[in-house]
């Protein structure tokens, strides 16, 4: 097989990833997803996607409000915690972003882990509290169709265009803390 079409075939899975991993576990078919350049993702949602900050201070700015999680699915495994979650506004519960995490809690402190375990605060959160040392590195950006899990999460009446991205955060040393994919819904200017 030529390398660019393997590529191809294995790109949607890493861009995906680990959100690809609750849609494989409860049986649905993860719905259409594009790899797009940073200058592809139109705003608003550019400003709060392309950048290497972490997202949970870049959407309590936007929404000039705390957020906190709603926990749609969770797996613990070999040293990593995984969940699906929607982060929504303190005030309201406005979903904000829908996504996957993936968390090496074997590189946080066990207060650190106790709060990710509990499952209120996001984990830049948690990060910044515990003064943890991290950089975000985006992996890649997306556009992806909605699907009818999304539309319940984020309380969308039809299909849309949905824009996101896979980031990574390190710690001080380069390991990686955790892996994440970041989907925004539909944004009303």
């Amino acid at each position: 097989m030529p390398e660019s079409l393997a590529q191809h075939i294995v790109e949607p899975v890493a861009i995906a990833h680990p959100l690809d991993e609750f849609y494989e576990r409860t049986g649905l078919e993860l719905p259409p997803i594009k790899r797009v350049s940073g200058e592809q993702v139109p705003e608003p949602y550019r400003s709060l996607l392309v950048h290497q900050s972490d997202m949970t201070s870049t959407l309590e700015n936007f929404h000039q409000d705390r957020i906190h999680l709603h926990v749609v699915g969770r797996d613990r495994r070999n040293g990593h915690y995984y969940r699906e979650v929607v982060l929504q506004t303190d005030q309201g519960n406005k979903p904000v972003e829908f996504g996957a995490i993936k968390i090496n809690l074997d590189l946080f402190p066990a207060d650190a882990q106790a709060q990710v375990l509990q499952e209120r605060h996001p984990l830049g959160r948690i990060l910044k509290e515990f003064g943890i040392e991290f950089s975000s590195r985006p992996q890649g950006f997306l556009r992806i169709a909605s699907d009818a899990l999304m539309h319940d999460l984020l309380k969308l009446s039809d299909t849309q265009l949905l824009y996101g991205r896979r980031n990574t955060l390190l710690d001080k040393n380069g390991r990686h803390l955790a892996e994440i994919v970041e989907i925004l819904p539909p944004i009303v200017a």
